[in-house]
């Protein structure tokens, strides 16, 4: 009897312990889906949405689904001060990525098209 109490409260320590470790594993810190604003853009609206994610080598991912579908074409990002980068369709996205520690992290910056700009602000879901 001894025995098979042991080995129930050290199932349930290891049960504890390894659902600790799974939680605390986040992944890339860009992968997922961004919901946000980039405003002044008259060709797409206000509104953007980005589904981005990682290969193991690369972000890839899609600007606006279903609506406008602009593939990521490149992403560059700067783990020294968390910068980014991201060209689709001919946008250039540039922004900071702030709040890292938390799951729905936030990018601030611009968006460039042409001779066109504004600001960025999305945050992931």
């Amino acid at each position: 009897m001894r025995k098979l109490v042991s080995t129930f409260l050290f199932t349930i320590l290891l049960g504890s312990l390894m659902s600790t470790v799974a939680s605390a594993q986040e992944g890339h810190p860009l992968k997922g889906s961004w919901i946000g604003e980039w405003t002044g853009n008259e060709t797409h609206g206000d509104f953007v949405l980005l589904v981005l994610d990682w290969d193991g080598k690369n972000v890839t991912g899609v600007i606006n689904p279903g609506t406008d579908n602009m593939n990521i074409e490149k992403v560059d990002l700067d783990p020294s001060d968390w910068s980014v980068t991201i060209e689709a369709g001919g946008y250039v996205l540039e922004g900071t990525i702030e709040q890292l520690e938390i799951p729905s992290r936030s990018i601030s910056g611009t968006w460039k098209n042409g001779d066109r700009s504004g600001n960025l602000a999305i945050s992931r879901q």
